[in-house]
């Protein structure tokens, strides 16, 4: 018989407090019956879990074989709560979106508030990724629909032109570039740069073009976010190189100008996509309705 989920939840808290007294108060119950469970567990798995000390537990090796094991179960059964909860009574459908960072950070969240305001009964499940995890989840039918910066697309996709974005550099007022009026990639890329990881479609982009210009991108710093972009920018390591709209709305922070690039890439289309040959649900085809109303 496996243990039961409320004790391995028990060991988890005990092991991060270092103290079963802790642990049962976190877990509302009382000392003796907290020491009752562990010792279940210990019997279980005939092996002992906590060493005890004057200062309290720890774990001992089994303990640190167990603990991860118990942590990914712990994970996995949340989520699966979470998941089920989407077809609670009253709700008609469910749509699990997966959203380029672009798209994520300047227009889709008033798009999706907007849907979620007309259709209430619908639940949204949003993640963020990148274009390419974005095409292979929606192929793979582990995401409904997607939304992507242009670039190589995958067959088997139904791709309709959503938003556009256009890139811009940012970077501090007491930088040489705000002392010109006007800039090219060109000048960004005689300083250091602060970039999204390589497998991003942007810093894709940003490559190519600079290897047209035959110049040599300065990467000094790579992170995975916008937000994180912005840090190193106002910490005066390099300049960040964003979405115009995202970066307009953060010039108020600190003195962080934001000029958008001049050259037609630097313009870049967003699509929404869906699998081919799929009927589209009820709910699908509510959201694509929504997304595109409003659309220029």
């Amino acid at each position: 018989m496996l243990p039961d989920n409320d004790s391995l939840a028990l060991f988890v808290k005990a092991a991060e407090c270092g103290s079963l007294t802790k642990a049962a108060e976190a877990s509302h119950m009382s000392l003796g019956a907290a020491s009752r469970r562990i010792a279940l567990l210990e019997h279980k798995f005939n092996a002992p879990l906590f060493d005890r000390t004057s200062k309290g537990i720890q774990l001992t090796l089994a303990g640190k074989a167990l603990i991860s094991f118990a942590k990914n179960i712990l994970m996995d059964l949340n989520k699966m709560q979470s998941e089920m909860s989407t077809f609670e009574i009253g709700s008609k459908g469910v749509i699990r979106v997966l959203a380029a960072s672009s798209a994520m950070a300047q227009f889709l969240p008033a798009d999706l508030a907007r849907f979620s305001k007309k259709y209430p009964d619908y639940r949204l499940i949003v993640h963020e990724a990148w274009s390419n995890e974005i095409i292979q989840s929606v192929l793979s039918g582990d995401a409904d629909v997607g939304i992507i910066m242009q670039g190589p697309f995958a067959e088997g996709l139904d791709l309709i032109q959503y938003r556009t974005d256009h890139i811009a550099a940012l970077f501090r007022a007491d930088h040489p570039l705000a002392k010109k009026e006007s800039i090219v990639y060109s000048d960004v890329l005689d300083y250091d740069l602060i970039g999204l990881e390589a497998s991003a479609n942007l810093m894709k982009l940003l490559t190519i073009e600079a290897t047209n210009l035959e110049k040599t991108m300065k990467l000094r710093v790579e992170v995975r976010s916008f937000e994180a972009v912005l840090k190193m920018v106002l910490s005066g390591l390099g300049v960040g190189l964003l979405p115009k709209d995202f970066g307009l709305t953060k010039t108020n922070i600190g003195d962080v100008i934001c000029k958008p690039l001049p050259e037609p890439w630097a313009v870049r289309q967003m699509f929404i996509c869906t699998r081919k040959e799929v009927g589209k649900t009820a709910a699908l085809s509510d959201f694509l309705e929504t997304l595109l109303e409003n659309l220029n």
